[in-house]
């Protein structure tokens, strides 16, 4: 661990850039941009080539600037009378050393970013070199604001470096003038300008957006206009909008409308336990809300199975508490309301608070698990009334309302009861319409034009012609009958939140959550696989995915179906897929559904008087096998990789619902999920580095590197690669501790010291990875810190945030600078941090022992 020649004894931040640049290591990037950054003056290598490359060999620039600043070389620059000089070289621009480099030059070097060869400046580095006066050079850190026409106010850093792109345009520091940009007019008086928009005076400093400062430096007048089209994003898309969409969006709406209408129906009267009009109402307000505030041009909202049968255990609930009754069509769909209203109002809050995230809290074993058993309880529940055995169940007692087991074993003892020929219109039906499905599958890559058959329409036309001719609802099969609202009005309004629903709101609380969580995954996976027009050539352009402009607008569309008590309605992936296969390419789909929908109840509920209940059942049974159907792929996929704890857990919800309730299997999978996630979060990730033979400054994790690493004697080198908070530095100090005395976090804490102590005099701390630091976790390294300094043991922190960073500054308010030994203790590199610690040991085994007199 001897220490470089070229290095001082005890390097410091102040001197930590006269590094060397005449070596080129592509193999230990941890090193390459101090080996290439240039010095403050030829002293450091005299032979470096700042101002020696011709301007002709150089590329163009891709950010002009303000080349009248510096015409040529500074003063006491020792380059200024060199015959290769540029004289109207940008300062930015730099050559880099290419003796080590065995490439020929003019030719590529795939060394990695900092290769070295002529290459203009970075855009956080352009901000440093632009300032006359700064020391740095390129690589230097960059100034936190840029004056303008030396006014009082201010541009961020992040406004200055982020918007030197486009068509070149820059503002000089010193005039205001606008700069490059072939054809660009030049203005004055920027200042006055700034102050304009900003709204600062003489007295005042303001800083601006970087938003605020593209817009305006870019000519963006109408900036109002700007927010308002991306909020509301019919705004966009009408204006793109053709006459060539038209087709096949209207193709699309009929086809949507003759597929999931019927179901519409059947969700509502069957899972929903609500008024058959009340579905369809779901399908009348929130396509048309979505098409007008949703990002995913081809994704449709409506009813899902799983939503409507969580809003039919809260009816269920509230008839069972007496609230309501089976009867009672009104005040179910007062429920249904508020249960609606509910989740559009927490996944709207979730939206405006910017919670798009939330899609990412349950995890792919509890949804497996949770949806396989809402597919195996809704075909449960549906073989009551295929079979015909409604009126039975309603007189034996807690079946109808109670657990699928009990179901179950109801319709073992009941089985001879069934009703012939609603069970043969329920299960051929049912049996239709898998194998027409199973043929679309298989035939739809060769016959596209297969999609556009509506099966599912045809045969609820079907079932209820006969029954009309027939007269089968005089033999005992149960129909829809009138289909008309609990209150006689088309379209009835009640607000859900008002002081009489109160009692609905505190037993619908957890159940609307889940709700709006479900629908929101649900609807991103959708949106996520369809995408944004931006990649479609034939469709709208410019219109980009928003996980919070998506939980906005669905949040908007169940709010309002809230309060026309309809079902909760999110975007589904299949009726999506459905659109966008059957020639829908704009939101436009979504509105002609709304516009069927609401011509349907006006005028077509009527029709829908002879249509069996046997056959809606038949459907939702076909939408659970859907639901079921990717249960077993799962399971053989974690089985295979002995994922069990994924398998116990999709078990544990799957057996829970069945056999108790569904209810109990949400609470346990969220209750499981959560704790999952805090495990996870809470769990510290420190490693212990060891260097990599043969190598300069090439550190690895010790216990997952592949190749054999060398540990430093005297010195633990411990990496903590990622963000210190409350959450995971509450055992920080115990995993610590296990580095010290067995070398590894693996190692049982039973197990007897390992690890000599004389391999703890220093500690490194690589906190590269440490960008952001919270109050709680300042106090555990500060005490972590305090620990080691009273133990005698020397503390060195490597690849930390830069002076005036919030890091940095809590560093300084805390006392662990001081206590390390100052900001001489804070170092760029690992290697740089072993050989300060090895001067110092030195010096204290000097400091122990002099030399005597004839020592030398």
């Amino acid at each position: 661990m001897s220490p470089s020649p070229s290095q001082p004894a005890t390097p410091t931040r102040s001197n930590s850039h006269s590094h060397s640049r005449s070596q080129h290591h592509p193999s230990t990037p941890s090193r390459l941009k101090h080996s290439h950054a240039p010095g403050s003056s030829s002293q450091d290598e005299p032979d470096s080539p700042i101002y020696e490359t011709p301007a002709s060999r150089l590329p163009p620039p891709l950010y002009p600037l303000n080349t009248a600043r510096r015409t040529t070389p500074p003063e006491d620059s020792p380059n200024r009378s060199s015959p290769n000089a540029s004289p109207l070289r940008p300062r930015h621009w730099r050559t880099y050393s290419t003796r080590n480099c065995s490439h020929p030059e003019g030719e590529s070097c795939d060394h990695g970013a900092f290769s070295p060869k002529i290459r203009p400046a970075s855009l956080r580095s352009i901000s440093s070199t632009l300032d006359e006066d700064s020391d740095h050079g390129f690589g230097g850190p960059y100034r936190r604001s840029h004056s303008i026409a030396g006014g009082p106010n201010e541009i961020s850093a992040d406004a200055v470096g982020d918007t030197l792109f486009g068509d070149g345009r820059f503002f000089s520091a010193d005039g205001g003038n606008e700069i490059g940009g072939a054809g660009h007019k030049k203005e004055q008086g920027w200042s006055g300008h700034w102050s304009r928009w900003w709204g600062g005076g003489a007295g005042g400093k303001k800083t601006m957006s970087t938003t605020r400062w593209l817009a305006a430096t870019y000519g963006i007048r109408n900036k109002r206009s700007m927010y308002l089209v991306y909020y509301f994003p019919f705004l966009q898309w009408i204006t793109q909008y053709r006459w060539a969409f038209f087709t096949g969006d209207l193709v699309a709406a009929l086809t949507m409308a003759s597929f999931y209408l019927p179901m519409a129906l059947s969700l509502a009267s069957n899972l929903g336990h609500i008024p058959p009009i009340n579905g369809l109402y779901s399908f009348v307000f929130n396509p048309l809300i979505y098409a007008l505030l949703g990002s995913c041009p081809q994704m449709v909202v409506g009813p899902e199975a799983a939503g409507s049968l969580l809003l039919g255990t809260v009816v269920k609930s509230s008839i069972n508490g007496g609230v309501s009754g089976d009867e009672d069509d009104a005040m179910n769909a007062r429920i249904a309301g508020v249960v609606t209203g509910m989740a559009g109002a927490v996944i709207l809050i979730a939206g405006l608070t910017r919670l798009g995230f939330l899609d990412s809290v349950l995890s792919r074993p509890f949804l497996r698990g949770f949806i396989s058993a809402i597919g195996f309880v809704i075909l449960v529940d549906q073989l009551i009334p295929e079979m015909g055995l409604n009126h039975l169940a309603k007189h034996v007692g807690g079946v109808s309302h109670g657990s699928s087991l009990d179901k179950i074993i109801f319709l073992a003892q009941h089985a001879g009861d069934a009703h012939r020929l609603t069970c043969a219109v329920a299960f051929g039906s049912f049996a239709i319409i898998m194998v027409c499905r199973e043929l679309k599958k298989r035939l739809q890559s060769r016959i596209p034009s297969v999609a556009y058959i509506p099966d599912r329409f045809i045969i609820v036309v079907l079932s209820a012609v006969l029954t009309s001719i027939y007269h089968w609802d005089k033999q005992g099969l149960e129909i829809l009958g009138d289909v008309k609202s609990s209150t006689g009005s088309p379209f009835p309004f009640r607000f859900p939140f008002i002081s009489t629903h109160m009692r609905h709101v505190r037993e619908a609380m957890s159940t609307s959550f889940l709700i709006a969580l479900l629908g929101f995954f649900e609807s991103s996976v959708a949106a996520k696989s369809l995408g944004g027009g931006e990649a479609k050539k034939d469709g709208l352009q410019g219109m980009s995915l928003s996980a919070n402009r998506e939980l906005v607008a669905l949040g908007v569309a169940n709010v309002v179906g809230g309060c026309f008590m309809a079902l909760p309605a999110f975007g589904g992936y299949g009726r999506s897929k459905v659109n966008a296969s059957t020639g829908g390419r704009t939101p436009m789909s979504s509105i002609l559904l709304s516009l069927i929908t609401l011509f349907c109840i006006v005028f077509l509920l009527p029709y829908f008087y002879y249509l069996p209940k046997a056959v809606l059942s038949s459907m939702i049974s076909v939408v659970a096998y859907s639901l079921i159907e990717e249960a077993p792929h799962d399971i053989y996929f974690f089985f295979h990789i002995s994922a069990w704890p994924e398998l116990f857990l999709m078990a544990l919800i799957f057996l829970s619902t069945i056999f108790y309730s569904l209810p109990l299997g949400i609470a346990l999978g969220i209750g499981l999920s959560l704790l999952s996630v805090i495990r996870h979060a809470t769990k510290p990730r420190i490693q212990i580095l060891g260097k990599v033979p043969e190598s300069r400054d090439q550190f690895e994790n010790a216990e997952t590197s592949a190749n054999p690493v060398e540990f430093v004697d005297g010195c633990l080198i411990v990496k903590i690669p990622e963000p210190l908070t409350f959450a995971n530095t509450g055992d920080l100090k115990g995993r610590l501790r296990r580095l010290e005395l067995y070398g590894t976090t693996s190692a049982h804490p039973a197990l007897p010291r390992v690890r000599n102590p004389e391999h703890n005099s220093n500690i490194i701390f690589d906190i590269h990875g440490v960008t952001g630091l919270d109050g709680s976790g300042t106090q555990v390294l500060a005490e972590i810190v305090d620990s080691y300094i009273n133990r005698g043991v020397r503390v060195f922190f490597c690849r930390c945030p830069k002076e005036g960073s919030k890091v940095w500054k809590l560093f300084e308010q805390s006392g662990i600078v001081e206590r390390c030994g100052g900001p001489r203790h804070f170092v760029r590199s690992v290697d740089e941090a072993l050989r300060m610690a090895e001067m110092e040991s030195l010096s204290d085994l000097f400091e122990r022992n002099p030399p005597g007199e004839g020592g030398a």
